[in-house]
């Protein structure tokens, strides 16, 4: 049997629909890695034991052992109920959090005209991971000049500015994610490397590479410390326990290190 042959390609008109997709779900994914984390909080486990426990006294649930072995499970309405309750509260306010971020990520001028963006540079490029001719990943580069302005389609109009057509210091790490059968694989690796060589490689003014994680992400943020990232700063925070958002960085001297280490 043949095996499977694996590639990276450009972005195809015909593929912006699936990004537009896989990128709305990249942010959305870490939401239930949240509440997970969430849920397991010693604080949070106090409160539902607490509230719990006050519940069962109140109808007198706690078990009576004269009455038989049954009698052990009356409490446990109490605690099942309580542990919905939470998990919605928990779910309803982390959300939020993510849902902002994924709308101010879908109304950046890079998500509107993907193709259109990506060409503003010759630094930049949004890349396609296939396996098998099945969807594995994505990840988008952009060093244009529009890659350090926070600006949205709206205060930018209909149509890409000709004049930012010119490769900026630093490039950005726009979009980046992989399925999560392949990431103990981690060809996520191969991912970043492809798009690193691009931007370093194609222009001499690229400097910088900055991408975005948070530990919601663990594969992520492995795959920017093997690829030598290091934490310029905390951008914001994330959820009820307010996960960090950082921005990672890798300049041109550590890539280049690093390319001459895996083609000699």
């Amino acid at each position: 049997m043949a095996e499977k042959p694996a590639c990276i390609r450009t972005l195809q008109p015909s593929d912006e629909k699936l990004v537009r997709f896989m990128i709305g779900k990249s942010i959305m994914e870490p939401l239930a890695d949240a509440n997970r984390r969430a849920v397991f909080h010693p604080l949070v486990i106090s409160i539902w034991v607490a509230l719990s426990s006050v519940m069962v006294q109140l109808l007198g649930w706690w078990p009576k052992p004269e009455y038989g072995w049954m009698t052990y499970l009356a409490p446990l309405p109490a605690f099942g109920s309580w542990g919905v309750a939470i998990l919605f509260f928990l779910d309803w306010f982390n959300r939020p959090y993510f849902e902002d971020l994924l709308t101010l990520t879908l109304r950046k001028p890079d998500v509107g005209k993907i193709q259109e963006h990506y060409s503003l540079s010759p630094s930049s490029g949004f890349f396609i991971l296939e396996y098998g001719g099945d969807f594995v990943g994505l990840i988008g580069i952009d060093a244009s000049k529009e890659s350090l302005q926070e600006k949205t389609i709206a205060s930018m109009g209909e149509r890409l500015d000709s004049k930012n057509k010119a490769t900026s210091r630093i490039a950005t790490i726009r979009h980046f994610h992989v399925e999560p059968p392949f990431r103990k694989a981690k060809i996520q690796n191969d991912l970043l490397k492809h798009a690193l060589d691009h931007a370093f490689g194609a222009s001499k003014t690229v400097q910088k590479v900055d991408g975005t994680d948070s530990p919601l992400v663990p594969y992520k943020t492995n795959c920017f410390k093997e690829n030598g990232f290091g934490i310029e700063k905390t951008e914001g925070k994330l959820g009820l326990f307010g996960w960090a958002l950082n921005l990672r960085t890798v300049d041109r001297a550590t890539w280049e290190k690093a390319k001459k280490t895996r083609d000699s």
